[in-house]
């Protein structure tokens, strides 16, 4: 059972898990042992409530298939119980980030105070500027 929140929680026969073998470097080890985990959840035959679902089904992510399913590659640690978590920790994370209501921005004007500051700065950076000038002594 994963955890995403209070009320919300995948069940594990929902999140598929597979061994295979790391790529890269290893020595002998990487080549017999399969460290490495894949996850794949599917997220329109899952029990997650509709909001979740919408909101990942329209995240612009790697990740995620265009029939909807979330795929994760671990192979970070030397043990498959290490990455096996890692990527179910990876999975919880993704699916906790579309939880998170971001505030509309209000568009605000400029109270006449800073626009008078503004104003005064300008001309006296004018000012300094203008004083740089060549002196003609005619």
């Amino acid at each position: 059972m994963l955890q995403i929140s209070n009320q919300v929680s995948i069940p594990d026969h929902e999140i598929e898990v597979h061994a295979i073998r790391a790529q890269g470097a290893g020595g002998q080890n990487v080549n017999k042992v399969s460290t490495a985990v894949h996850l794949r959840f599917d997220i329109n035959a899952s029990s997650l409530p509709e909001f979740y679902k919408e909101k990942l089904l329209v995240l612009n992510d790697q990740r995620i298939s265009k029939e909807g399913v979330i795929v994760i590659k671990a192979q970070q640690y030397r043990t498959q119980e290490k990455n096996k978590e890692d990527a179910l920790s990876r999975l919880q994370a993704l699916i906790q980030s579309v939880a998170i209501i971001h505030k509309k921005r209000k568009a605000t004007q400029p109270t006449k105070g800073s626009k008078l500051r503004r104003l005064d700065s300008k001309t006296k950076q004018g000012r300094l500027k203008a004083l740089r000038g060549n002196i003609n002594d005619h």
